[in-house]
């Protein structure tokens, strides 16, 4: 699909959850002219398949794809849901503090069961305890897809089940530089009344925390639409109670003044389709381009910029010769083990060459075109 066609189909996207969001009827008439199945391909990019089913099916238009695309969401918030219940109570039982993190909660927010669809789901808990939480998921039959890298640890189970473990929200070498702001995460958290180890954010604290994930993504590779429809979604429910002084002092900590301003306008624009400036418009292109999780052009582009002069060449050296805070963060043994490092050095580019030649030459591409 070329990139004027993708455009112009996620405009109508957008038009279709807007719509799903504000418990608008589509237009009939418009409906029938849609490409659903380019526009099913965009949806799906986004992750806004079942919303804009739901806008869809309000306008008489019963489409397969659209239709088993909002049943397989509903069934697995229901079953996500279900296992995260489980999950938290044997945390319970083991006395480890918890709490469930952005999308397990802001789902329940949207208008409609499923219409926020759900990739996996992310629960916080106390990190001192990462092996006896490792045991209670797998006796719970899940499988480890990854144990000691990175903020979080994953685990899958047939059907659906994916669930990221975090023991820390933020890493070191993540962009924006949050991980010291968070470093003492559960001193901003409020005890749940109905339990005796579960924690929760206050709004304030959740949009923080939201917002600061966002960007994370937004100034790497990109994000999408929906990260703007959960913006929304957010505000809606919470704008008219929240702190914002409060707000406003801690996204200043955080050097988030001015993308949360320009992403919180353009959500609340774009969902209440008011008119967008051209600058808006252009940013709108950006999440539009991006799908849900980024893209390695993104990627490429956002940290050559932010290196400066000579970047191409420092761009290449860090992807050779990882910072002290991307080995702690990824590779820890080679960071406690320094004396080791030319083994990874060597692994890297060969693992690279062997299993993601066609990644690997992608990045290449994009950092050649890439005009800085």
């Amino acid at each position: 699909m070329d990139k004027n066609t993708y455009r112009h189909t996620a405009y109508q996207m957008i038009r279709l959850v807007r719509c799903a969001l504000t418990g608008r009827t589509p237009d009939r008439e418009w409906t029938k002219s849609l490409d659903l199945p380019v526009l099913f391909e965009v949806c799906e990019n986004h992750i806004l398949t079942a919303c804009a089913a739901y806008a869809l099916e309000a306008a008489g238009i019963h489409d397969p794809q659209f239709t088993e695309a909002k049943a397989k969401a509903i069934r697995k918030n229901i079953l996500l849901d279900a296992e995260r219940r489980a999950i938290l109570a044997r945390l319970e039982q083991s006395q480890i503090w918890y709490m469930p993190l952005k999308g397990a909660l802001l789902k329940d927010w949207y208008p409609k069961l499923g219409m926020r669809q759900m990739s996996d789901n992310d629960i916080l808990y106390d990190g001192r305890y990462r092996e006896r939480v490792r045991d209670i998921l797998l006796e719970r039959g899940f499988i480890c897809d990854h144990f000691g890298k990175g903020p979080n640890d994953a685990y899958l189970k047939e059907p659906v089940y994916n669930f990221e473990m975090h023991h820390h929200l933020f890493l070191e070498a993540n962009v924006g530089g949050f991980h010291s702001y968070y470093e003492n995460v559960k001193d901003r958290l409020l005890k749940d009344e109905e339990n005796a180890f579960g924690y929760h954010f206050r709004p304030e604290d959740f949009y923080l925390y939201m917002t600061a994930h966002e960007y994370k993504h937004f100034a790497s590779g990109g994000t999408g639409v929906r990260s703007l429809a959960d913006t929304y979604v957010f505000i809606q429910k919470y704008g008219d109670i929240l702190d914002w002084d409060y707000l406003h002092t801690e996204l200043e900590k955080m050097n988030l003044t001015d993308y949360e301003q320009q992403n919180r306008e353009l959500a609340m624009k774009l969902f209440s389709c008011a008119r967008l400036s051209e600058e808006e418009k252009q940013r709108l292109d950006y999440y539009i381009l991006s799908g849900t999780y980024g893209n390695l052009k993104n990627h490429v582009e956002n940290r050559v910029q932010e290196m400066g002069k000579g970047s191409k060449a420092k761009y290449i050296l860090q992807r050779l010769f990882p910072s002290a805070a991307h080995l702690k963060s990824i590779w820890p043994f080679f960071y406690r083990h320094k004396w080791l490092l030319p083994i990874l050095w060597i692994y890297r580019p060969i693992y690279g060459l062997i299993f993601n030649r066609k990644m690997l030459i992608n990045e290449l591409r994009y950092l050649w075109r890439t005009n800085v």
